[in-house]
């Protein structure tokens, strides 16, 4: 265990300034971790160097570790890896790739021998004869857990080729479709013909595929806001109608099928019940019979808790204060009200993988000041060993804990938050920090946070607020999302920044805000709104200018999706922070990284050049060959460090 600990801290060692700053920049040590079918051996991806990956297979105490794979993030890099076989593994790549003066992400699959050899892409290759290129990859639907073989059902997109003189060549079929692959010979045998219109594929983890999921296209060249679900009635090949999803913006109505239950004849899926998510099964009968599987009147069912090589539902997920999970599995039901007393102080537990029979079982276990360590269980026995920490870095640390709170907004409602401070420290009169959170679509959530636990280690509070347009609140919170409703959202953020100074946690000059994403977004327009409040202004990858960012989207996804996150009008001016520059009297510091396909970079140069015509103060710092996430841990200790001096000498303290 100490050897396999200190090997995935060693191989991702960072140079920073300061030692907070080293190890919270520091990426996760685990970054994905796998179980092989037998239950004998893990495989975890890991970081390498500042920014590469490496993938590592070790039994689970850790003995007879081995590297067998390793990328250096330029371009690619490994994102998951699962095993067929009890020696071979099945990984995930992406990449960033220059095309047509545009950045465009690519996945590929590739399977390899658990000694590292015989590496061997599943991808199918493109002759020079595709009409064009395809992004996607593939990934696997189902690993047929009933075989005992090295076949798997894949998922993958199929290119039409050019004619070739008079002849045309045998490959006319296009779009995405389903493949039996033996991960080993790597001989493809198509199941499920391709269909352009085609955009998913449920299996029964069984090796039938039971749903799919088409999108028409329209005469303007792009995809439908509908989706048709189309169901097969046990071993029938005929599709029937299953209903439709419409989607508006980040919203979605009708039934989303998720998962299938052989056994039950069953799917699985989200729908609306008053407002919220709620998870409803549907007979695939053909009677059509839906009945409500589980819902709450105060936040939405967002996920599905699944278990095993099938992958079958044995639960739901959700998030109140905290992360929480309701079993359907009565043995897994009372194995996890065990594990909570086995585990006191680590809360958020998860199934991440189990052996082919379930009998060993690999879990994750995690609080607010506990990264999470995963464990190893033998249902059998009933033993349980550690395996590692997700950061071993911080082991032993003390770290800030996280309080669940609300604050009123302007208009008297009740937003939820949490506030972390300073271990030791009394909570009065502190420099402090709002950091609302990225998405919009998204929500914060209870457990650790890198970022507000560097800041609360440097003695700052942190206010996370789950803002009016964070999502899992269902859909009157949502509004029309945190873009169109930005009033209402940026509102939000600033009344956290006002109660923090009401309840004597924030000293009104030492008050600032952080955000990444859309939080940078929020952080810059939270200026725009009020420009006395924030005494600093920090923004990572952030939207700047919603008519360039409209513009983006009508050209990749067309006029209708555009409207419904950006539409035009006053908004378009009113809620840009690079058209209101003038209104920003706090100094700025924006940091992005050049090869950000989430964000494209133009936005925050946008936004250096508008500031400093404005005549206010601004530092803007560009990170060459990083994506979004600045996946770097010397990038990110530096910054990290970078934004604490700038915070320092921006309110005097």
């Amino acid at each position: 265990m100490a050897a396999l600990c200190a090997s995935l801290w060693s191989i991702s060692v960072a140079q920073a300034q300061s030692t907070e700053a080293k190890l919270f920049g520091a990426r996760e040590g685990i970054q994905d971790i796998s179980l092989s079918p037998d239950g004998k051996r893990v495989a975890i991806i890991v970081p390498a160097g500042t920014h590469g990956t490496a993938l590592l297979v070790s039994k689970p105490d850790g003995s007879g570790l081995k590297a067998i794979l390793q990328l250096g993030g330029e371009p690619d890099k490994l994102t998951s890896c699962a095993w067929s076989t009890p020696t071979r593994l099945v990984c995930n790549l992406f990449m960033i790739l220059d095309r047509r003066d545009d950045l465009v992400g690519m996945s590929r699959v590739i399977a390899i021998d658990d000694d590292g050899t015989h590496i061997k892409e599943l991808t199918p290759p493109q002759g020079s004869d595709s009409l064009y290129e395809a992004y996607y990859g593939g990934g696997i639907l189902d690993w047929l857990p009933d075989t005992n073989s090295s076949t798997v059902l894949m998922a993958r997109y199929y290119v039409p080729e050019a004619s070739v003189g008079k002849q045309l060549v045998a490959q006319r079929r296009e779009g995405l479709g389903v493949d039996r692959v033996d991960t080993v010979t790597l001989k493809h045998t198509m199941v499920e013909a391709p269909r352009p219109t085609a955009g998913e594929f449920i299996t029964d983890g069984h090796g039938e595929a039971r749903i799919m999921g088409v999108q028409p296209v329209k005469s303007s060249g792009y995809a439908g806001k509908e989706v048709s679900y189309l169901f097969r009635k046990p071993g029938s090949r005929e599709w029937l109608p299953l209903g439709k999803v419409k989607y508006t913006g980040y919203l979605s109505e009708g039934f989303n099928p998720y998962a299938v239950d052989r056994n039950l004849n069953v799917a699985y899926g989200f729908d609306d019940l008053a407002g919220r998510k709620a998870l409803y099964k549907v007979a695939l009968d053909g009677s059509m019979k839906k009945d409500l599987v589980f819902s709450r009147d105060d936040v939405d069912i967002d996920g599905l808790v699944r278990i095993g090589r099938q992958q079958r539902v044995v639960g739901v997920s959700f998030a109140t204060d905290k992360r929480q999970v309701s079993f359907f599995d009565p043995e897994l039901k009372a194995l996890s009200a065990s594990l909570s007393k086995a585990l006191p102080g680590l809360p958020l537990v998860y199934f991440s993988d189990a052996s082919v029979d379930e009998k060993t079982l690999l879990l994750f276990a995690g609080s607010d000041t506990d990264p999470g360590r995963y464990y190893l269980l033998d249902r059998t026995t009933k033993k349980m060993a550690e395996v590692s920490p997700v950061r071993p870095q911080l082991s032993g640390r003390p770290l800030a804990t996280v309080k669940p709170i609300t604050f009123k907004a302007a208009d008297g409602t009740s937003i939820p938050g949490y506030l972390t401070l300073p271990p030791g420290s009394d909570g009065k009169n502190l420099p402090a920090i709002v950091m609302p959170h990225g998405g919009p679509t998204a929500r914060d959530e209870w457990g650790f946070d890198w970022l507000s636990q560097f800041f609360a280690s440097r003695g700052y509070a942190v206010l996370q607020p789950n803002y009016r347009g964070s999502s899992g609140f269902g859909e009157r919170w949502f509004k029309q999302n945190g873009f169109k409703s930005w009033r209402t959202a940026i509102g939000d953020v600033n009344d956290g920044g006002r109660w923090l100074v009401a309840q004597g946690i924030a000293a009104p000059s030492k008050l600032s805000i952080v955000g990444w994403s859309y939080g940078g977004y929020a952080a810059l327009q939270s200026s725009v709104l009020d420009s006395n409040l924030f005494k600093a202004v920090v923004a990572i990858a952030p939207v700047t200018d919603l008519a360039t960012l409209r513009a983006d989207m009508k050209e990749s996804m067309g006029d209708s999706v555009a409207d419904d996150f950006v539409n035009g009008g006053a908004l378009l001016k009113e809620g840009s922070p690079a058209q209101n520059a003038e209104k920003i009297k706090a100094p700025v510091l924006i940091f992005h990284g050049d090869r950000d396909i989430n964000v494209p970079i133009r936005q925050s140069r946008m936004m250096e050049g508008k500031i400093r015509g404005a005549g206010g103060k601004v530092e803007f710092i560009e990170y060459k060959g990083l994506d979004h996430q600045l996946d770097d841990s010397d990038v990110r200790a530096k910054m990290l460090d970078r934004i604490d001096t700038f915070l320092h000498s921006s309110m005097g303290f």
